[in-house]
């Protein structure tokens, strides 16, 4: 089918493409509508994403047949497979590729490139503006934290589509293909095995280390939804495993005054929706019409998961953690 030139999918699509922008996938239209109002009507110049007539998601199908790489700003990107999926969301594993040898070679922290190049993208599909919204603060809140118990966001791209959704994004995270707490619990309990009282110390010890550093910004932050599915667990030979926190979508500042009925259920309508039910605590299940939730609401949901973590041999929190994750896919 013959495409509009104007409306190119953002993607390299080898034979087609223009490369990137800094404002993330880039249209072969771009460099000609500059900010014209016909640009502006579609979303802005220079500084914006422009609609496309081919979803993201058509691209990366594409990218993961072999049919070109995605783009994410400066960076090109081969999809190799899916490694997770939830809601509108989906995970893939990629690899990044070489720039062009007349590219100049993005600034980055080295702590932030793989030693193979290999990342996780995370896509979001998006319908409605609240879910725009609600992506772009993940995206914000995301970008606040630096400490190596926390999953940092490298990358990230907002693009708006023509079709069934608005619009798709795009976050890169470092990869961890050795699976979370909950996927390991899993794996342990069909061989009989159990986590060691040292690696059980060392693994709520990073999590409470990650926790104390969300914890200490002004204001705090909380992260809202800790439990084992959303720990990452690190396995490298004779050593400890390095546990990750990561998922930040329900992550806001922790401190909030109730002072009415209406802002209690209000309160406990947005847990219901983000806090996931076996960790969530109990103040934000029955929230007092008088009261002042802080960050003590992750130290309960802290404390469920260590539960979990010495109890994987338990067929009751076993249960609860595949109703959380039931629940909350």
């Amino acid at each position: 089918m013959k495409q509009d030139p104007e409306v190119t999918v953002r993607a390299d699509l080898r034979s087609q493409t223009t490369g990137p922008t800094a404002s993330g996938f880039r249209t072969q239209g771009d460099a000609r509508r500059g900010s014209s109002p016909a640009a502006r009507s579609r979303g802005g110049g220079r500084t914006r994403s422009m609609g496309c007539s081919i979803s993201g998601l058509n691209a990366l199908y594409d990218a993961a047949t072999g049919g070109g790489d995605v783009w994410i700003n400066e960076r090109r990107f081969r999809v190799l497979r899916q490694i997770g999926e939830g809601g509108f969301a989906f995970v893939y594993l990629v690899r990044e590729q070489q720039p062009a040898s007349d590219a100049a070679p993005a600034r980055r922290h080295s702590a932030h490139v793989s030693e193979d190049g290999t990342y996780a993208m995370k896509k979001v599909l998006i319908q409605s503006k609240e879910q725009l919204d609600l992506v772009r603060e993940e995206i914000r809140v995301s970008s606040l934290f630096n400490h190596p118990n926390l999953l940092p966001l490298l990358d990230h791209a907002i693009i708006a589509v023509k079709g069934d959704w608005s619009h798709e994004a795009y976050l890169l995270f470092p990869v961890h293909l050795d699976g979370t707490l909950f996927d390991n619990a899993n794996v342990m309990l069909s061989r009989k095995e159990f986590y060691s009282t040292a690696d059980v110390l060392q693994i709520f010890r990073q999590m409470c280390e990650g926790l104390k550093h969300m914890h200490s910004f002004d204001p705090p932050y909380a992260h809202n939804d800790v439990k084992p599915g959303n720990v990452l667990i690190t396995r490298r030979k004779g050593q400890a495993p390095v546990a990750t926190l990561m998922d930040f979508g329900s992550a806001r500042p922790a401190r909030k005054q109730i002072r009415s009925r209406s802002e209690a259920l209000q309160l406990q309508e947005w847990a219901a929706e983000h806090c996931s039910a076996p960790y969530r605590a109990p103040e934000l299940w029955d929230c007092p019409s008088h009261a002042d939730i802080d960050e003590r609401t992750d130290i309960w949901s802290l404390g469920c998961t260590l539960y979990a973590i010495i109890n994987t041999d338990n067929i009751y929190s076993i249960y609860y953690w595949k109703s959380d994750y039931t629940i909350k896919n």
